[in-house]
């Protein structure tokens, strides 16, 4: 008999959240000077100067609390994104938001819906609150089926999760099918749409979930600045929803869950549009360089909306493996049961250059 009371008992079937592996590690574990890491979708170009600016200028107050309210942020999002202050709540991270909707709305009798393959967190969020999880078989073509996550959809369902564009497979739904979705969807039912890497989405028929919020009151959409905007180490992010939502939200949530350098430095990336652009063109550039290396290598991939790509090279946990000891880390995708598949992030041109030459290397 162990001396500390047992867990609720559906917290040890989780598996907790496997993030890539750090650069440190592998130079450490191999014995390399140089590693690159394209294993996590960061912006290779860092954050905006802008925003490592308005970080230092606050370092100094780093004794004192943040604004537990967000004032200045809040009122930035809302100018950029055409809300209201009080339907924003802000993250630690956007997957924050996930964990407050399980907190504040799920319980053991209800479902949770989600595709086949998607983010992890949403499941690890239903399983830690006790609701069953119910996944939902993507098209054939690797995108979300909205017809199979409604068939999923119960009176016991409380959340419908939708990565658009998705994670870890690069596709996205389309402003039609999201629309038919959220037409259709029961109002007593809460959809999320992770828009977590949306500002890499360059098709025309990728839908700005926020543009929905007005109609359906259901529905909550995230953003985050650890994507395109370079700044995954604050882990800062938002979450736009109902105002009686975000009021649910605040009242579950830490008291400071964001930075006071993390709101500073979040202020002044949105208002560094060209370091944004800057980013995504550069991103659109080296997706194209990889796609058609592996065109030329006979390696199939997903089109992808994201600044990652998905591989199928048969053997993912070897090949990663393989990369690694040449100094590139990538991730393995078996923990989402694609045991054949590699997710690789796009970097900056040199570093896709090293990435195609050890894979072309390994591959061998």
């Amino acid at each position: 008999m162990q001396p500390f009371p047992e867990p609720k008992t559906f917290i040890p079937a989780i598996l907790p959240y496997p993030p890539g592996k750090p650069i440190e590690d592998v130079q450490r574990e191999y014995g390399l000077d140089s590693v690159i890491k394209l294993a996590s979708n960061e912006n290779p170009l860092g954050p905006s100067p802008k925003a490592v600016k308005a970080m230092a200028k606050v370092a100094g107050e780093m004794h004192l609390y943040p604004d537990g309210a967000g004032f200045y942020l809040k009122q930035a999002l809302a100018r950029k994104h055409g809300v209201k202050p009080e339907q924003i709540c802000l993250a630690n991270g956007s997957d924050e938001i996930t964990d407050l909707i399980a907190i504040a709305y799920i319980e053991p009798s209800h479902n949770v819906v989600v595709s086949q393959y998607d983010f992890i967190s949403y499941r690890l969020a239903a399983m830690m609150v006790g609701a069953e999880v119910r996944e939902a078989p993507l098209r054939s073509d690797w995108r979300a089926d909205v017809r199979a996550l409604l068939e999923k959809v119960d009176a016991n369902t409380r959340l419908v999760c939708i990565a658009n564009p998705s994670n870890p497979i690069g596709t996205m739904v389309k402003r039609a099918e999201l629309t038919e979705f959220l037409n259709k969807v029961p109002p007593t039912t809460l959809v999320l749409i992770d828009e977590a890497y949306c500002d890499y989405a360059q098709d025309k028929a990728y839908p700005n979930g926020l543009t929905y919020l007005k109609k359906h009151p259901n529905l909550i959409v995230t953003r985050t600045f650890s994507k395109a905007y370079g700044m995954a180490g604050l882990r800062i992010g938002a979450g736009f929803a109902h105002p009686e939502i975000v009021k649910n939200f605040d009242r579950v949530r830490a008291p400071f869950n964001t930075s006071r350098m993390a709101q500073a430095a979040a202020v002044a990336a949105l208002d560094d549009t060209a370091h944004l652009k800057r980013a995504v063109e550069t991103n659109e550039k080296g997706r194209a360089l990889l796609e058609t290396a592996f065109k030329k290598m006979g390696l199939d991939y997903v089109p992808s909306q994201t600044n990652f790509l998905l591989i199928e090279v048969g053997y993912g946990a070897e090949i990663t493996e393989a990369l690694m000891r040449l100094g590139v880390i990538v991730r393995p995708m078996g923990g989402y049961g694609l045991p054949n598949h590699i997710r690789v992030t796009i970097g900056t041109p040199a570093e896709n250059r090293r990435f195609l030459a050890a894979l072309k290397c390994v591959m061998a």
